[in-house]
């Protein structure tokens, strides 16, 4: 029997938290050189596709995080963040955590995971709760200035709370700007 799309967004969602956490986990045996452990708080901004790979409701989506310089257990940062798509007017507004993972001194690899508030939705794409979990594998390019330029790709699933999990997938490029104005 084949598989329904929902599970294939089930298992794809799962899949890419298991590979979070297992990278963070293999971030813990990198050595991080001190370069890296003082960069700073960023302000990210990112565009990019909504509902790519499922197109019931495929659109554009941008946002806005901060970043927090702040390291938790050696390695978890903070971050909030909101998003807006122009599809179904959906917009999210959430928290979590990142781990920067280097490879040497101009890629880093990010693993995130946070919950958000979700509102929006219409009769094409509708994530169906008020609670959804966003994880999000990051790859980016570390200038001298210690802004960076990446692709993203990110899971928004309400974790079978709601009704249905329709879960969706976003696709995003993003800059992240070095900021000091919380210090």
């Amino acid at each position: 029997m084949g598989r329904t799309h929902a599970n294939i967004t089930k298992t794809w969602g799962s899949k890419a938290i298991i590979a979070a956490i297992a990278l963070i986990g293999a971030g813990l045996n990198l050595h991080v050189p001190t370069a890296h452990a003082d960069d700073p708080a960023f302000v990210s901004v990112a565009a990019g596709l909504y509902d790519w790979n499922r197109q019931k409701d495929e659109g554009t989506e941008v946002r806005i995080e901060y970043r927090h310089d702040e390291k938790y257990l050696g390695f978890l940062k903070p971050f909030v963040a909101a998003a807006a798509t122009d599809s179904s007017n959906s917009f999210f507004i959430g928290a979590g955590v990142l781990a920067d993972i280097y490879f040497g001194k101009r890629v880093v690899l990010t693993p995130s995971f946070a919950p958000h508030y979700y509102n929006g939705g219409n009769e094409k794409l509708d994530l169906d709760y008020a609670l959804e979990f966003r994880s999000q594998l990051e790859l980016a390019y570390r200038f001298d200035d210690r802004s960076r330029l990446g692709v993203a790709v990110s899971h928004y699933s309400n974790a079978s709370l709601g009704a249905t999990n329709p879960g969706t997938e976003s696709a995003m490029v993003y800059y992240s700007i070095p900021v000091d104005f919380f210090d």
